[in-house]
């Protein structure tokens, strides 16, 4: 497959997992709760893994695209091309949803960016975490997004190509879960981008750095300590 049908891939990919995770948590969040916004997210991932997987391996999230690119699964070429395909895929959704938000009438406020401590200030259900906690939060579920990604679609795996897309949808509903109420979940620097950019919260820009930086260092670990994993030792790492 050539590289700028990967790339369409992507930005459609990541255009659809905005629009319907962060869709919902604008439109639907107050009815459906957390759990009902953690589903739409692992739902997207698991229709655009069925749907586009075959074509760019469906990242849709620049920190997964640098666990490949760790993991020497992909060039560097290809990252950089990924990853803006990436953003301006979330960049178009957002957009959209802010339209459709302004013509329904519906308040924009912090849309559905990320944020800690006092971007969640008596929102319910929220706890005000502090950046280090938000940082570390990011970060972790961000590696064990990438281990669980880096195996199922590792060619050694069995199992590889058949359940790998229900796998990684469900382990993106479980990182919701946990994280909505600390961060609003990012694990992604292309969604938490996309709705900085259109919230009137200014804090949501001030607060960005942390949902870009966070989830690319725990990408970082997972392509590395995956890579020592299935190394037998040939990488330098100590069994």
């Amino acid at each position: 497959m050539n590289l700028k049908n990967k790339a369409l891939a992507e930005l459609i990919g990541t255009f659809t997992l905005v629009l319907g995770g962060c869709g919902t948590a604008i439109f639907a969040g107050g009815s459906v709760g957390f759990l009902g916004v953690a589903l739409a997210f692992g739902l997207t991932i698991v229709a655009a893994a069925y749907g586009i997987g075959h074509i760019s391996g469906a990242h849709l999230n620049p920190a997964v695209s640098l666990g490949v690119l760790v993991s020497k699964r992909m060039t560097l070429t290809e990252f950089c091309v990924y990853v803006v395909s990436q953003i301006i895929g979330a960049i178009i959704a957002a957009a959209l949803l802010f339209f459709i938000a302004k013509e329904a009438g519906v308040e924009i406020g912090g849309f559905a960016s990320n944020g800690y401590g006092e971007a969640f200030a008596g929102a319910a259900g929220y706890f005000q975490i502090s950046a280090l906690g938000a940082f570390v939060v990011e970060a972790v579920l961000t590696f064990v997004f990438l281990i669980v990604i880096l195996g199922v679609t590792d060619s050694k795996n069995s199992q590889n190509g058949k359940f790998g897309g229900l796998a990684i949808g469900l382990t993106l509903v479980l990182i919701h879960l946990i994280s909505i109420p600390l961060t609003n979940t990012s694990v992604n620097p292309a969604r938490s981008i996309s709705q900085a950019i259109f919230a009137d919260n200014c804090i949501a820009l001030s607060q960005l750095w942390l949902f870009i930086v966070a989830p690319l260092v725990g990408a970082v670990f997972a392509g590395l300590f995956y890579k020592c994993l299935i190394c037998d030792g040939k990488c330098g790492c100590k069994k």
